[in-house]
């Protein structure tokens, strides 16, 4: 008897296992959705406009700490700070609007 105890509680396991299984094969099959994948070149312009918003956000950055090396400079009277103040100035304006430059330029 014990023997055919065991016996019906594994073919009972087995079977929920057989049942599991197969609800998921056909879940997995029947509940499929179709994806449309995004042009190559969409992808690679929204890459350009991620890339482009970083180099703009240094450059402000850039122009900003170019903006504190001037008025230390004017404050101190330290000629080489203001030249270096406004370099720094013009090459975060230049670094802020690269794209809108070529894009003029193209």
């Amino acid at each position: 008897m014990k023997k055919q105890n065991k016996l019906e509680k594994v073919t009972l396991v087995l079977r929920r296992v057989k049942i599991a299984l197969v609800s998921m094969v056909l879940m997995m099959s029947l509940m499929t959705n179709t994806v449309l994948a995004a042009s190559p070149l969409d992808t690679i312009n929204s890459l350009s406009d991620f890339i482009f918003a970083a180099i703009k956000a240094i450059g402000l950055i850039l122009l900003g700490f170019g903006i504190v090396q001037i008025g230390l400079s004017l404050k101190s009277h330290d000629a080489s700070q203001r030249a270096n103040g406004f370099l720094t100035f013009f090459g975060g304006v230049i670094i802020a609007f690269a794209k809108d430059i070529l894009d003029m330029i193209m």
